[in-house]
């Protein structure tokens, strides 16, 4: 059944009372439909094959590992990824206002001067250019829960709205490509695959070296008989299982 249709069947049935008597004055109701329509985006994200899913490959640089304690995002690089190809010519790449200056170490490992940031927009408009670069498509950052956290906490104290997109792991495809050595680093996976890094620690190039990393591990992936998200949250939760 078409999904579109099914979802209006569901939401039929549940209310009791059809689509067309939905009262959109009805916190309740309206609450409903939003997770309903987000459950059923989930769903069809799941099972779409990795070569054919639409993703943005993002990278974060922050002051710190701790947004709640005070750290905040320096700057943000993005790739998107359309059938196991790297979109080399549609990036986004902004750096993010910060009045504070930088520690010698944050400066040192990102390259990056107080004087950049300074002049760099504000964070409520980078991350307005970001989610209009994103759209729907699903999110992928090598160690994730960085970047998850990072974006959860800024785009509610930037915006005031929650962060929805799903953000899958690129530290997961080599683990559940089972190779012999650990790979876990982004620098040991792409000594591994022979991926090169124009300048470690830049948003950009970190995310586009990621993008290469998810394109060599969706195909070995697949060499394996794991096709979409599903398969692979499938077998990640076997193996620690």
């Amino acid at each position: 059944m078409n999904p579109f249709i099914q979802f209006v069947k569901d939401l039929s049935d549940r209310l009791g009372s059809g689509f067309s008597s939905l009262n959109q004055n009805d916190p309740g109701k309206v609450a409903y439909v939003r997770n309903l329509e987000r459950e059923m985006k989930s769903r069809d994200v799941m099972d779409i094959p990795l070569d054919e899913l639409p993703v943005v490959v993002f990278d974060l640089e922050t002051t710190g590992f701790y947004p709640y304690n005070g750290d905040t995002i320096l700057s943000v690089g993005a790739v998107k990824v359309q059938g196991g190809e790297v979109l080399t010519d549609e990036t986004f790449y902004s750096l993010v206002h910060h009045e504070e200056g930088l520690s010698d170490e944050i400066a040192e490992l990102t390259g990056l001067t107080d004087e950049q940031l300074e002049e760099a927009p504000p964070l409520r408009d980078v991350l307005k250019q970001f989610y209009a670069f994103v759209k729907e498509d699903v999110l992928v950052a090598h160690h994730a829960h960085h970047e998850k956290q990072f974006m959860s906490h800024s785009t509610w104290t930037a915006l005031r709205k929650s962060f929805q997109h799903r953000i899958v792991d690129s530290a997961l495809l080599p683990k559940l490509a089972q190779h012999d050595i650990e790979l876990n680093s982004l620098d040991q996976c792409c000594d591994y695959y022979g991926i090169a890094v124009e300048q470690r620690h830049h948003a950009l190039y970190d995310a586009m070296a990621t993008a290469e990393l998810w394109v060599e591990g969706i195909r070995e992936l697949r060499e394996k008989g794991l096709v979409d998200l599903k398969d692979m949250y499938t077998q990640l939760a076997l193996m620690e299982g």
